[in-house]
Parts: C-alpha cells; structure tokens; sequence
C-alpha cells in the first residue's frame, strides 16, 4: 500500500533459504539425482522454524525463503509431493506475516527454460518482482538466469531491462534503503574470487555489483551454499546464510534476523533452537524500540 513508501521507524524481518525438502536423505545416502524420497527430517525443521518465527514479538514485517524450497528437480519424481508437503508447514504461518518466495536452482532447474520457470510460478508466485516496506525498497530477483539462460535468453533480458528499471524508479523515490534478494550469492567472501558452482561467474558478478553499487542498493541476501558466509563490495553488503535444512558446513540449521534502522542494516544468524528458546536479543529490541 502506498503507505509503505514511509519511513516509519525500525523495523525487521526473518529471511530463511535452502529448506531443501529430500537433500537431507539423498545427500546421506550418496545420490543427489533420485535418493530425495524422504523429506521427514526436512519437515520437522522447517515446522521448528515457522513456531519460532510465529512466537515472536514483536512481529517481523515478512519471512522471505530465499530459495530451493524442495530438492527434486523439475520432471523428478517426488517434487509433487515435497511441494505439497512444503505448503502444508508454510500454512501455519501467522497470517499477519506474509511469506515471500525466492526461485532456487532446485527450483526451476540449474538451466532453466520457460515451461519449467512457468511451473515455478504457478507453484510460488512471481520469479521476479519488487515490494516496498516502511520506506525501504526490497527486490527479489531470479539467480538462475544469470547462471546459466541459454535456454530462455529472452526471460534474462526481460528480468534486466525491469531491473533497469526498478533501480531507476527506487533512485527517484529516495528511499531509504534498497536491499535484494537471490538464492545464488554474487559471492562467497570476496568480490574477486573465483567463479564455482555456489557463485555468479565473475564477468556477470561484476556487472551487478556495479550496478547494484550506482544505485545504491545496501544489501543482497542469498542461500543456496548450506553455510554462512559473506563479504562486501564498495559498501554492498553480500550475506549468505545457511539453510533450514540440510547442512553442508559447521552452522546449526536456521534463521536470519535483519533489522533495518535507520542507518543501517543489523542481521543476526540464530539457529532455530535459539530462536524458539530465547527470541531477539536485547541489543536487537533496543534498536527496535528506537524511534527515529
């Protein structure tokens, strides 16, 4: 609504990524193309995760999933299922807190096409678009088609020219951050690091870096690596964090709290038992409580 283009003062919300239903068992048991037929462990953490989020109070503003909801890709055979079981934990969420959704490789494929970017719509909502909240600009994007869009040039150009576009409006609107969402990290820790599987090819990397830096976009949120990590790049913030689900690393499966103040973007990593047992930390309702 078009209040929400007003700074009103502090305020946070929960990002988490990778709830991943069936890598937890297709990874134990060493086949990652077709050993995602049981999602149990999945199921209990991403439930864990909605409780914590739902007994919190003061209440986060949104909870953004920041990609591969399920792990079955598109045409395998028990993503049907894992999508539906996904949607039925989701559905306890608290009303008041709206889920947004992010598009992950798992989601539409490493090398998407428009059936199976269509399907994810269908499924999720829109692979792309923007929402404003108490002044800030959020914008969430689809990583895939800078992986890898040759099978849907078309789709990637069209995602570029509205980005375009968006940054343009945001720079208009002076507002008070601008912060990103996209399951692929444009990096792991440093700007420069070599391309791999869990970052942007470098020469694509560079382009949205810089563009992102001119307009002066704060943050970018990510999942997709099973781990925390992050770095910056001329004041862009790149935070990646770990999953709800299935752990590639040394982190507890979990949450992000990211608090936007007025000059600034705080973020906290809990793990989903931290944050049932205990909820924000006092330095984090402190800052909520300011009144600016």
């Amino acid at each position: 609504s078009s209040d929400e283009y007003q700074w009103k003062g502090p305020f946070y919300f929960i990002q988490g990524a990778d709830p991943q239903f069936g890598l937890i068992k297709s990874w134990a048991v060493g086949n990652t193309e077709s050993g995602d037929d049981e999602w149990g462990e999945e199921i209990k953490l991403t439930e864990q995760a909605v409780q914590a989020i739902n007994k919190l109070n003061p209440k986060p503003k949104f909870f953004v999933l920041c990609g591969d909801l399920i792990h079955g890709m598109p045409g395998t055979q028990w993503r049907k299922d894992q999508e539906q079981d996904l949607k039925n934990v989701l559905q306890n969420t608290d009303q008041d807190i709206p889920l947004v959704f992010v598009s992950g490789n798992h989601d539409i494929g490493n090398t998407p096409t428009r059936e199976t970017i269509d399907n994810y719509c269908k499924s999720w909502g829109d692979d792309y678009f923007s929402f404003w909240v108490g002044g800030v600009f959020f914008l969430v994007l689809n990583s895939q088609l800078y992986f890898d869009s040759s099978k849907c040039p078309e789709l990637k150009q069209a995602q570029d020219t509205w980005l375009n576009g968006q940054l343009a409006a945001a720079k208009k609107h002076k507002c008070k951050h601008v912060i990103v969402f996209q399951h692929i990290p444009l990096f792991l820790r440093e700007p420069d690091e070599d391309h791999d599987y869990f970052n942007l090819e470098k020469s694509v990397r560079q382009e949205i870096m810089e563009k992102f830096h001119k307009a002066g976009v704060k943050a970018v949120f990510s999942g997709h690596y099973h781990r925390n990590a992050g770095g910056c790049y001329r004041g862009l913030e790149m935070v990646v964090s770990s999953a709800i689900g299935c752990q590639l690393g040394e982190d507890k499966h979990g949450l992000r709290v990211v608090l936007v103040t007025d000059e600034k973007i705080v973020h906290r990593y809990y793990s989903l038992d931290e944050l049932s047992s205990q909820g924000l930390e006092k330095d984090m309702m402190d800052m909520l409580a300011k009144q600016n």
